[in-house]
C-alpha cells in the first residue's frame, strides 16, 4: 500500500490490478447498503433501530482502526509521527462525525422508508455537487459553469425518475426524496469540514474518533426514543443487520482505503459510479422494485452528469471517505 521509493519507478502491475479490483468491489459493497436497510425495514424495524444496530456492530472495528492510528503516531511512524494530539481537531472530528455518520445516515435510512433503493442511491451519488455548491457559498470558492452544467444534467435524471415515481406512489416519494437530499447536503458539509481534522489527526485516528462520537449520538437518540428491549430481534433480521454493518460499511471502507493506497484517490473515486448499477440490479432481483425505460433514462443522465463532473474536476482531489 506504500508508494514506490523512487518517483521514476514503474507501478507493479499486480499491485495496480489489486487496487482496481478493490476499488470496484468497495464501490459494489457500498451499493448494497440500501438493499439491507430495505430488508430490515420490511422486517418491521424503524430507521433509528437499524442505525443503532449498524453502529453497535460497525463502530468497534473503526475504534480499532483509530487506535492503530494513535499507536503508530506514538511509536513514531507515519505522517504524524510523534506529534501531540491536540484537543481542537479531536473536537472537530467528533463534531463532523456526528454530522456525517449520525445526521446524514439517519436521514438516509429514514428516506428508504419512503422511496426506492434505486432513487435513494442516485440522489446520494450527487453529493459531490453539493460539496462544490456549498464550498462556493460558504468559502467563496470558484464555481465553474461546466460543473454546474454537469450537476444540472444529473439532477434532470433524478427529476425524470422522481416525476414518474411521484405520479404512481404519491407524496411518499416527495418526503423520501427531500430526506435523502438532506442526507446528501449533510454529508457534503461533513466532507467540507472534515479535511482540517483529517490533516491534523490522520485518517485512521480521525475515523476512530468520528465514528465513536457518531455512535454515542446514535445511542443517545435510540435510548431517548425507544426502550432498550427494542433491540431484541430475531436471528434472520440480525443476519441482515450484520450484513449492513460488515458487508456494506466496514468491509468497503477498508477496501476503498486499500485501493487508494494502490491506485490513488482519483482513480478509486471513479469506481463509485458503478454503485447505482449494482443497486439497481439488486433492488430489482432482491426487492422486486420496478425498472422501466424512465428509470433507465434517468439513471443514464445521472451517471453521465457524474462522469462529466469527474472529468471536469479530475485535477482536484475527490473526497475519499466512506459515504454515509
Amino acid at each position: 500500500m506504500t508508494a514506490p521509493s523512487s518517483s521514476s519507478a514503474l507501478p507493479d502491475p499486480r499491485d495496480e490490478a489489486w487496487g482496481l479490483t478493490l476499488a470496484a468491489l468497495g464501490a459494489a459493497f457500498f451499493a448494497t447498503k440500501g438493499i439491507f436497510v430495505k430488508l430490515a425495514l420490511a422486517d418491521g424495524l424503524d430507521p433509528v433501530t437499524i442505525l443503532t444496530w449498524r453502529m453497535i456492530l460497525a463502530t468497534p472495528a473503526f475504534m480499532v482502526l483509530g487506535w492503530m492510528g494513535f499507536s503508530a503516531r506514538k511509536r513514531g511512524r507515519g505522517r504524524h509521527a510523534g506529534e501531540t494530539v491536540e484537543m481542537r481537531p479531536v473536537l472537530l472530528a467528533a463534531g463532523v462525525g456526528i454530522l456525517g455518520y449520525y445526521g446524514a445516515s439517519y436521514l438516509d435510512f429514514a428516506a428508504l422508508a419512503f422511496i426506492s433503493a434505486q432513487l435513494n442511491r442516485l440522489v446520494l451519488l450527487t453529493y459531490p455537487f453539493m460539496v462544490l455548491i456549498l464550498g462556493a457559498i460558504l468559502f467563496r470558492r470558484k464555481l465553474a459553469w461546466q460543473a454546474v452544467l454537469a450537476a444540472l444534467i444529473a439532477y434532470c435524471g433524478i427529476a425524470v425518475i422522481f416525476t414518474r415515481d411521484l405520479a404512481i406512489e404519491g407524496e411518499n416519494v416527495l418526503v423520501g426524496t427531500l430526506l435523502v437530499l438532506g442526507a446528501a447536503v449533510t454529508y457534503a458539509l461533513y466532507q467540507l469540514f472534515a479535511k482540517p481534522a483529517i490533516d491534523a489527526l490522520g485518517s485512521q485516528l480521525f475515523t476512530g474518533i468520528a465514528m465513536s462520537a457518531a455512535g454515542a449520538a446514535v445511542f443517545t437518540h435510540f435510548l431517548s426514543t425507544h426502550p432498550i428491549t427494542a433491540l431484541a430481534i430475531d436471528a434472520s433480521t440480525l443476519m441482515v443487520l450484520m450484513a449492513l454493518a460488515l458487508l456494506a460499511t466496514v468491509l468497503p471502507v477498508f477496501m476503498i482505503a486499500a485501493a487508494i493506497g494502490r491506485i490513488g484517490a482519483e482513480r478509486t473515486a471513479v469506481f463509485g459510479n458503478i454503485s447505482p448499477i449494482v443497486t439497481i440490479v439488486l433492488a430489482v432481483v432482491i426487492l422486486g422494485e420496478d425498472f422501466t425505460l424512465v428509470h433507465g433514462l434517468g439513471t443514464a443522465l445521472v451517471i453521465f452528469g457524474i462522469l462529466l463532473f469527474t472529468r471536469l474536476t479530475r485535477h482536484k482531489p475527490r473526497p475519499d471517505n466512506a459515504a454515509a
